[in-house]
């Protein structure tokens, strides 16, 4: 059992060989009978029993978050690669090797609790510490920037990207009116909605997002010496993601694809891992940028101030119950440690304030921080006292500080303890911005330009689908004015996909922006990190049916199996088939309930008797339309590749990597198929609309 377990010992409940209890710990004779006068006669108001297990059950839904309310976790640890101390003096990083036990929680933004996992949203990426000396939570997404600069927009934000109030819809999406409306009036927003519009909006799965703290924090040092930082997660499996057609589909065959994925990739021992990687930097280079660190639209380019790679996150042990770990944990962006500290963002100030005051109203009270799953490895010893919830059985006759009667006791800490940074003050008291802050639209264009040219395509497609939502012409054509500041080709594409004439650019704040000191960053691609080149924990599904030949699908198996993949035997039906050589396949499931897209990779074994049924089966021939539209590698044994001709797919003039076609599936066609695994997905074949 790790260390982060600590809290959660004293309140595992195990029922096994246990005999059922009401609350008090008296057992229950009879739970499927409520206390009558007579066989026929009316329930009795003496029945406690009845009683209690009704009202706990009236009472046992919480408030859901207002914002990341669908979330799933795990445990873990980080390990440091390195000392840091002559950079801070924060537990985590104070010897190499030293493993810190952290919670982490992955999330959607804008849906409600039961929402589906693929909708197209910010992800939220935050992790608690349990360090030596208090928690310590890195409450992130996995973009590095926001839509906004300052908290006080932040329930307008909110407000805009949730369901509208006169309907209630649509469910978890922007695309809307009211979304669009706001973001069309806040040029500031520009950056992030290219990331929004981007395939980092649409991970194909939490194990392969990278995971950013948004905001420029500080790290201090023993002296009190400052440098400011960013802190990146990379994922050791590469950044991946779906193609929306994928999202749409797996949203209707398995809302919960994301939480199932992170689970069983848990589970089955293939724990996820990502790298701690620091953007470290004084404020005086801060000073010299074009634009402003305290400004969360910004990022830092990396080509400017390089990833130092510190330490890794690996997630190794599921939680054992959702709603008492992943529910109820509270991540605070003020939970900071020593050697931590913040900056004058003024996003960053409100945040300080708002996951405090919400966790009260969500869990109950003041005394959140003593629910198991919250509560720090380090021990807490402070005068504050009572409180709805209140766990702790506080000992002796004092509850305040100074006091003589407690021998003084609990003391300061002095220098050992949180001394903030002190940083002198400014200016007047004003409601105002920095000049910088109002350049919106140079990252825009570096993020836009930066990318491959398949998912500038996908950025294009996801403006055109979001606005083509929107019933008001004047928003969208707010939006593409907007747009005309980032890119003419993005512009003009996104006007054509909506049948509309390009509108004049929008107005700039700053007729003489600053120059961008860099205009190509290849690190904000997602191809620029394709992950360690395995295929482990890849979902592949073999199709098999009457006929099938048993030997390619049991080699196959074993094959990809013994090198990580997950693999499916994907049936007409679950259970027992015939082979072609007269032996018994079992099937894991079906076609019809596990279809493409659930998947990575496809496998078309050999058999004359299969490809006759497939080629005449609407559900396998879908099946293959999917896999291929969407890049997935496929695996075509013997005569399987007319299957994929009679799908529609030209497969003298289309082959490419991704389609191996062999006679058996020997040691070189396998080495290609798993190499195109590990590419993840062939973006050439994609037509737009598509022509399969």
């Amino acid at each position: 059992m790790d260390a982060g377990s600590g809290p959660l010992l004293r309140v595992r409940n195990d029922a096994g060989d246990r005999r059922l209890t009401t609350n008090q710990g008296v057992p229950v004779a009879d739970n499927q009978n409520s206390l009558k006068a007579g066989l026929r006669g009316p329930a009795l108001l003496k029945d406690f029993i009845l009683r209690e297990k009704i009202t706990h059950f009236d009472h046992e839904r919480i408030p859901e978050r207002i914002v990341h309310a669908r979330g799933s976790g795990a445990h873990g640890y980080f390990e440091a690669y390195e000392s840091l101390s002559e950079l801070t003096r924060a537990a985590p990083f104070e010897a190499a090797g030293k493993r810190t036990p952290v919670f982490v929680r992955f999330s959607t933004v804008a849906g409600e609790r039961g929402s589906k996992d693929t909708a197209r949203d910010v992800r939220g990426f935050a992790v608690k510490f349990y360090t030596d000396e208090g928690n310590w939570d890195l409450v992130g997404n996995n973009m590095p920037v926001f839509f906004i600069q300052d908290a006080i927009k932040f329930p307008d934000l909110v407000h805009a990207v949730k369901p509208e109030p006169h309907h209630a819809m649509p469910q978890a999406a922007s695309a809307h009116d009211t979304f669009w409306d706001f973001v069309s009036l806040m040029p500031e927003s520009t950056h992030m909605l290219m990331w929004l519009m981007s395939d980092r909006a649409i991970p194909r799965s939490f194990r392969m997002m990278q995971g950013f703290g948004v905001h420029t924090f500080r790290l201090v040092n023993a002296d009190g010496d400052s440098v400011f930082c960013k802190f990146h997660w990379n994922p050791v499996l590469g950044t991946h993601s779906l193609v929306w057609d994928e999202a749409v589909k797996i949203s209707g065959a398995d809302p919960d694809f994301h939480r199932r994925d992170l689970w069983e990739a848990i589970e089955a021992g293939d724990y996820p891992e990502y790298e701690l990687g620091l953007q470290i930097f004084t404020p005086e280079q801060a000073e010299a940028f074009s634009f402003d660190v305290l400004d969360a639209t910004k990022i830092v380019p990396e080509e400017l101030v390089p990833l130092r790679v510190v330490g890794r996150l690996v997630l190794n042990r599921n939680p054992d119950n959702f709603f008492a770990e992943t529910e109820q944990v509270a991540f605070c962006a003020a939970h900071v440690i020593p050697g931590i500290d913040f900056t004058n963002d003024p996003l960053l100030a409100g945040r300080i304030h708002s996951y405090v005051d919400t966790q009260i109203s969500r869990l109950g009270g003041p005394n959140f921080h003593e629910i198991p799953i919250n509560a720090p490895l380090a021990p807490v010893h402070n005068n504050q006292r009572d409180g709805m919830h209140r766990q702790a059985i506080h000992r002796g006759r004092v509850s305040y500080e100074p006091n003589s009667l407690g021998g003084g006791c609990p003391f300061q800490a002095g220098a050992a303890g949180f001394v903030s940074f002190s940083e002198p003050s400014e200016g007047d008291e004003v409601r105002a911005k920095p000049e910088k802050f109002a350049e919106h639209f140079a990252q825009a264009t570096l993020f836009y330009e930066s990318q491959t040219a398949f998912e500038k395509r996908h950025i294009a497609a996801g403006f055109r689908f979001e606005l083509s939502k929107v019933t008001v012409p004047a928003i969208r054509r707010r939006v593409v004015s907007m747009l005309r500041n980032v890119s003419e080709t993005l512009a003009a594409e996104v006007a054509a996909g909506l049948g509309m004439a390009l509108p004049p650019a929008m107005p700039r704040a700053l007729e003489r922006p600053p120059a961008a000191e860099v205009t190509l960053s290849p690190a904000l691609s997602l191809t620029a990190r394709p992950g360690d080149g395995g295929i482990r924990s890849r979902r592949v599904a073999i199709l098999a049916t009457r006929g099938v030949r048993a030997k390619d699908v049991r080699a196959l198996v074993e094959a990809l199996g013994g090198r990580g993949a997950a693999v499916r035997v994907l049936g007409p039906h679950v259970g027992a088939l015939e082979t072609e050589e007269g032996e018994t396949l079992d099937a894991d499931a079906s076609v019809e309930n596990e279809p493409s897209v659930l998947f990575d990779a496809l496998v078309l074994p050999a058999g004359e008797e299969a490809v006759a049924l497939w080629s005449a089966d609407g559900r396998v021939l879908e099946f293959v339309r999917d896999a291929w539209r969407h890049g997935k590698a496929i695996l075509a044994l013997g005569t399987a590749s007319e299957v994929l001709s009679v799908a529609g797919i030209d497969i003298e003039s289309n082959a490419d990597d991704a389609l191996v076609m062999a006679e058996f599936a020997g040691e070189e066609a396998l080495s290609r198929f798993v190499g195109a695994i590990a590419g993840h997905r062939n973006p050439e074949r994609e037509t737009d609309p598509p022509r399969v």
